[in-house]
């Protein structure tokens, strides 16, 4: 059984990660891993309509496929900019509860110290 697509191992394959560069940039690297499946995708075919068929489909699949990359990557930063908002509203309510306990604690050491005071004053007197 032959198949059309021949699969040459000598040819090594390349893999981009994700995180590597952005979706939406336009860097040599992404243009040529780009331009050089365009080329297999073309290579594949047997007539110029079929190429450019070919060529069209998978030039608006790269394109559908950086739009989605991109809306993904834009929801992920608006969700990490609302945690953050969320980690700092937190944060402002959780220093302002403990400047409450704070002032609290301070009021009562004032009222502590002055019982002492008097204590101190009483105990001298009757001594």
């Amino acid at each position: 059984m032959s198949s059309q697509f021949s699969h040459n191992k000598e040819q090594p394959r390349t893999r981009k990660c994700l995180s590597d560069s952005s979706p939406t940039s336009s860097t040599p690297t992404t243009k040529s891993l780009r331009h050089e499946r365009l080329s297999r995708l073309s290579s594949s075919g047997s007539s110029d309509v079929s190429n450019d068929a070919t060529t069209n489909h998978a030039q608006s699949y790269f394109s559908r496929r950086e739009n989605r990359l991109s809306a993904r990557k834009k929801a992920e930063e608006e969700t990490a900019c609302n945690d953050y908002k969320k980690m700092y509203e937190k944060a402002l309510a959780t220093n302002q509860r403990l400047k409450s306990r704070l002032e609290t604690s301070s009021q009562e050491l004032a009222m502590i110290q002055e019982q002492l005071q008097r204590a101190q004053v009483m105990y001298t007197v009757f001594s």
